[in-house]
Parts: C-alpha cells; sequence; structure tokens
C-alpha cells in the first residue's frame, strides 16, 4: 500500500509540475521547464475549455444519477426478493458485462445506436428515431459501461440490511414508499456514495465513448489524449488532466464531509 502510494502520489506531483512548463516555441515539440502559468491562463480564458468542463461534469452527474435509479430496484431486488440460488445467479450476471472489453462494448453501443440498428427498428414503428451520435448517446454508453460498480456497493450495502426491519415496517403501517423514504434509502446512502465515486470518477476521465459514439463532442478526456498525441503540447495536456484531479478531490471532501464513508 505504501509503495502504491508513493508511485500514485510521485505521478500527480510529476503531473501537477508538468503544468507549469511550455513546449518548444518553434513547434518541435521539446518540453521547456520555463515556469509560467500559461497553460491554466488558457484554460481560464478561452471559451471552449470551459464549455468543455462544464459538458464533461454534467455528463459524470448524469450518468451517476442513471446508475444510482437503475441500481437501486435490482440490488433490492436481489438482496432482499431472489432466492439464494437466484441471487448467485444475479450477480454472475451483473458480473459478467465486466468481463468483456470496453471497445467491443462500446462499439456494440454504436451499431445499436446506428440508423439501422435495434434501438431504430424498435422506435421507428412509435413515430420516433433512435438518438443517433452525440451527448445522449456517451450518457447512455456510459450508464451502461458503469452500472455494475454502482448495482455491487448498493447489494452488499442491502445485504446488512436486518430483514427485521422491514417486517417492523411493514408491521407498523408503513407503506413501501414509505419504508423505502425511511427504512432502506439511510442505510443504502453510504453504499450509493461508495458506488457514485465509481461512476462519476470514471465518467469524468472517459475519452473512449465519446470518440465512438459522441459525434462532434469532446470531454477533458479528449483534450488531453489529443494534446499528449497529435498536438504534442504534454504540459498543457496536464494542466488540463489535473481539471478531473480536482473536482475528484472536492468530491471526496464534500462525501467524507456528509460522513457516508464511515458508515460503509
Amino acid at each position: 500500500m505504501l509503495w502504491l502510494g508513493v508511485a500514485y502520489l510521485g505521478a500527480l506531483a510529476a503531473l501537477f509540475l508538468t503544468s507549469f512548463w511550455t513546449v518548444n516555441a518553434y513547434g518541435t515539440g521539446q518540453i521547456e521547464r520555463i515556469w509560467n502559468l500559461d497553460n491554466y491562463r488558457q484554460l481560464l480564458t478561452i471559451e471552449v475549455y470551459r464549455t468543455i468542463t462544464l459538458r464533461t461534469l454534467a455528463i459524470a452527474v448524469g450518468v451517476t444519477i442513471i446508475d444510482a435509479l437503475l441500481a437501486l430496484p435490482i440490488a433490492l431486488f436481489m438482496a432482499k426478493v431472489a432466492s439464494p440460488k437466484l441471487r448467485k445467479l444475479l450477480v454472475i450476471a451483473v458480473l459478467m458485462p465486466l468481463w468483456a472489453s470496453y471497445l467491443v462494448k462500446a462499439y456494440a453501443w454504436r451499431g445499436m445506436l446506428s440508423e439501422t440498428g435495434p434501438v431504430a427498428w424498435l422506435t421507428q414503428p412509435f413515430g420516433l428515431d433512435t438518438p443517433g451520435y452525440g451527448l445522449a448517446a456517451v450518457v447512455l454508453t456510459l450508464a451502461y459501461l458503469w452500472l455494475p460498480y454502482m448495482i455491487l456497493p448498493m447489494y452488499a450495502g442491502l445485504e446488512r440490511l436486518p430483514d427485521s426491519l422491514l417486517d417492523a415496517s411493514a408491521d407498523l403501517g408503513a407503506r413501501p414508499w414509505l419504508t423505502l423514504r425511511r427504512v432502506i434509502i439511510p442505510v443504502l446512502w453510504p453504499a450509493a456514495i461508495a458506488g457514485s465515486i465509481f461512476t462519476f470518477s470514471l465518467s469524468l476521465g472517459d475519452f473512449i465513448a465519446v470518440k465512438i459514439v459522441g459525434g462532434a463532442n469532446q470531454m477533458l478526456g479528449n483534450v488531453v489524449y489529443d494534446n499528449s498525441g497529435a498536438a504534442g503540447n504534454l504540459p498543457f495536456a496536464a494542466a488540463v488532466a489535473t481539471i478531473p484531479v480536482v473536482i475528484m478531490v472536492i468530491y471526496l471532501f464534500l462525501v467524507r464531509r456528509t460522513g457516508a464513508l464511515e458508515n460503509l
């Protein structure tokens, strides 16, 4: 753990230091170790980067909310309704998508969302059309990719919920929605927060899905990838990469202030 901590924090420190440097003005791509704030000044003054940051943040929040809403009934059924044998099969079913390649799943959604794909076949009889490639496709694809990371913590949290609490709530005359609000959600909240850390952070740093199904849209990960590759501007890529890091530090600080992680 100490070795992993040193390696991870060391990489973050190197990333942060590189963001204060610049590249050779003659286009050679050579890094010049001249300390300045030009990279951060560009991020703050050029509108397109502010737009990309807000878009990335909105997508990460949207994916997290969608996954939480989908994972709740699935995890509740697995933990409290399904038989022990069916529960094991459902856990395997949830884990199975994680065994498949990321690219295979992303390109599968590209095919499904195409004009001749299954989504179009299902929606056209109702006068609807496929959402095509864009922000909606990115949110849908990422929500599918990260859904297991939300289901499993919720399932683990609900397994610790004693059935006697649900029986007591019913005996006292509480309706299902009241039981959900007063009994299940307070117990489930720490597990949901734990799952949101995965879905939020993974969505925040993703750049492959938006290239496959995002059309002309970009996220922060794409800006980092383009500047560290084709553009050859590693210091600016490092500056852009600090944005998700700062956002996650703030998010983890807020989550810790709620006390949810201490109750896991």
